[in-house]
C-alpha cells in the first residue's frame, strides 16, 4: 500500500540538464532512505545515488559531480538533479525506498516506482 511514483524523466540532448522527482505519501517517507537506480537496455541495474535519514549521500562514480540527490521531508519528496547529461545516462529511472548499508553494500529497499525514461541524445 506503499506507493512512489516518479515523474521527470524525457528526451534531452548531451549536455543539459533534467530533474526527477520521486513522491511517497505517508508517514514512511521521512523514516527510511531513498536512492535512484537505473537500467539501460542490456545492462544489470544499478545504484545512482542513495539519501539517508541522515541525508548523507553515496553516488555511483560515473554520476559524482553531475548529478545531485536532495530529499524534502516535508513534501515526501525525493529529487535527483541531473546535469552535463551524457548519452551514457540513457536508462529508465527508478526511485527506491528503504534501503539500507551492509559492509559499505547498497541494498535495496522493498518499495519501487514504476520507473521513468530518460534518454540523452548526442
Amino acid at each position: 500500500q506503499v506507493q512512489v511514483m516518479e515523474t521527470g524523466g524525457g528526451l534531452v540532448q548531451a549536455g543539459e540538464s533534467l530533474r526527477l522527482s520521486c513522491v511517497v505519501p505517508g508517514n514512511l517517507f521521512s523514516l527510511r532512505a531513498l536512492a535512484w537506480y537505473r537500467q539501460a537496455p542490456g545492462k544489470q541495474r544499478e545504484l545512482v545515488a542513495r539519501i539517508g535519514t541522515d541525508h548523507i549521500t553515496r553516488y555511483v562514480d560515473s554520476v559524482k559531480g553531475r548529478f545531485t540527490i536532495t530529499r524534502d521531508n516535508a513534501k515526501n519528496t525525493v529529487y535527483l538533479q541531473m546535469n552535463s547529461l551524457k548519452p551514457e545516462d540513457t536508462a529508465v529511472y527508478y526511485c527506491n525506498l528503504g534501503s539500507r548499508i551492509n559492509y559499505g553494500r547498497i541494498i535495496t529497499g522493498d518499495y519501487w516506482g514504476q520507473g521513468t525514461q530518460v534518454t540523452v541524445s548526442s
